[in-house]
């Protein structure tokens, strides 16, 4: 064991530790849940705090700007009132349509919650007013949204509206641009914004805009195309910062180039500006763990706590999804018990990723106590939750609780975007109606929501299982239609 591990409580002598298998996997899951409890309710958890009052900051005046004594000033026992031009500007903030008011907070709040459609139709009322103008920010954060939604079509939309009324591009909405692109595999595209940046002087490419193109090239295994953009990085003398370094990284690692990958590490190893940091230790644990291979991932684990790494709660996070995968419930318990003694909070993730454990093996019960612990712990339910309760009252033939949580999700207005659908989807498929799934399938039309492989493997699958080799063929079609496109 290093000695930067005795420094972090000495997790890993026990971490790795091999723990007794039991008889079978509901003692395990029994066991977890146990831990949950004792955990959640023990009194060695419930915390008191004392605050002291910290004392009154003086104010630091520059010399000549007030030669008087701050402690003994009168500035803080009398308040001022307020000049003029501030009075006017509250008066004026007062008199404000509310109506104006109550829609950009509704737009606020759609972009928050990442309902891009409501935002955009937010968006267009607002800007038939005569008196809203739109400012290149408003524009910014609507082309981030759109992209991570995959709507690349509406980004570029938005982008042209933002250009035909006046304002100016930055090398930021490029690059907002570009993202939304990359993120629906339109690498072309992205290549021609590139090279349109490159000409405009106030526009120029920097080191997040080559590493967003890095990144879908990795996820595209066009490797070819990432050392062709580590080369015009060093023509412009950009320097690979650690988070491309790790995009690479994973991208390596997920083709299977092993030997490509530490030859990346040790780089950043010997590197003075992209040197190995927590997110490389959980891009490779994150890794090993989605691949299955815990052992591989275990060793990896003690390579960064040499390095002088230490874990964070995503680290322990992923390290709870891949025990949970292997049903190694035991080690997935022991971590959890873990974080709680160094004061790491569970978080959404980690109640998500006990909750798909339960659910990839259809244990209802388990994954219903886990989601009830995570509301009253005040955790915030995501799409990723909601899709692995779905998936696993599927999995436990309980389909009428299927319709309750989409009806849970529709009012607590969780974003329905493609792994939604494909969640519900699958629950249609499990329960051999193919009549709702092809209802959901053209609710996800309706939405503009983008279909990806795995909802057409659904699809394609539940039909082939009742010999409808005419829906396949079409689905087939339309899915080699979809790729042409993109």
């Amino acid at each position: 064991m290093s000695s930067s591990s005795a420094a972090a409580g000495g997790a890993p002598s026990w971490l790795w530790s091999s723990v007794s298998s039991l008889s079978s996997w509901e003692k395990q899951r029994h066991h977890v849940q146990q831990r949950i409890i004792y955990l959640t309710t023990s009194p060695r958890f419930q915390l008191r705090c004392a605050v002291a009052q910290q004392p009154k900051k003086k104010k630091i005046w520059k010399q000549g700007e007030y030669p008087g004594d701050v402690s003994s000033s009168t500035f803080d026992s009398k308040r001022r009132t307020p000049i003029k031009n501030i009075k006017k500007k509250l008066d004026r903030k007062a008199n404000l349509n509310p109506w104006v008011n109550t829609v950009t907070q509704a737009l606020s709040q759609a972009i928050q919650t990442k309902h891009w459609l409501r935002a955009l139709q937010i968006f267009k009322m607002l800007k038939e007013q005569p008196f809203y103008q739109p400012k290149e920010g408003s524009y910014m954060k609507l082309i981030v949204l759109v992209g991570r939604c995959g709507q690349p079509q509406h980004a570029r939309n938005l982008f042209n509206s933002m250009i035909e009324e006046g304002l100016e591009p930055t090398a930021q909405t490029y690059t907002a641009l570009l993202a939304a692109y990359c993120r629906s595999n339109l690498i072309d595209e992205a290549f021609k914004l590139l090279e349109e940046m490159k000409k405009l002087p106030l526009c120029q490419p920097d080191v997040y805009t080559f590493s967003i193109l890095i990144k879908a090239c990795v996820d595209a295994s066009r490797f070819d195309l990432v050392e062709s953009l580590y080369q015009q990085m060093a023509e412009r003398c950009i320097t690979p910062n650690t988070v491309t370094q790790n995009t690479v990284l994973a991208g390596y690692g997920k083709a299977g180039k092993f030997d490509l990958m530490e030859d990346v590490l040790l780089g950043m190893l010997d590197s003075t500006s992209s040197k190995p940091d927590v997110w490389t230790m959980n891009t490779i644990l994150s890794l090993f763990g989605n691949m299955g291979q815990v052992e591989t991932m275990e060793r990896w684990y003690e390579k960064f706590r040499n390095f002088g790494i230490e874990p964070e709660t995503r680290t322990f996070n992923i390290l709870i999804g891949a025990y949970g995968k292997k049903k190694m419930y035991d080690k997935m318990s022991t971590v959890m018990e873990y974080m709680r003694k160094l004061s790491f909070p569970w978080t959404t993730s980690t109640y998500n990723n006990v909750i798909e454990a339960f659910s990839d093996v259809g244990d209802a019960k388990n994954m219903e106590y886990t989601f009830d612990q995570m509301r009253a712990e005040g955790m915030k339910a995501d799409t990723k939750t909601f899709c692995c309760l779905i998936r696993g009252y599927a999995n436990a033939g309980l389909f009428h609780k299927v319709i309750s949580m989409v009806e849970l999700a529709g009012k607590l207005e969780i974003p329905e975007n493609t792994s939604f659908h494909n969640a519900v989807l699958y629950a249609c498929a499990k329960a051999d109606d193919l009549m709702e799934m092809e209802r959901v399938y053209m609710r996800m039309k309706d939405k503009q929501c983008r279909a990806d492989g795995t909802t057409y493997a659904i699809m394609i699958e539940a039909y082939k299982k009742e010999g409808m080799n005419d829906k396949v063929f079409d689905l087939e079609q339309e899915q080699e239609m979809m790729l042409r496109v993109t």
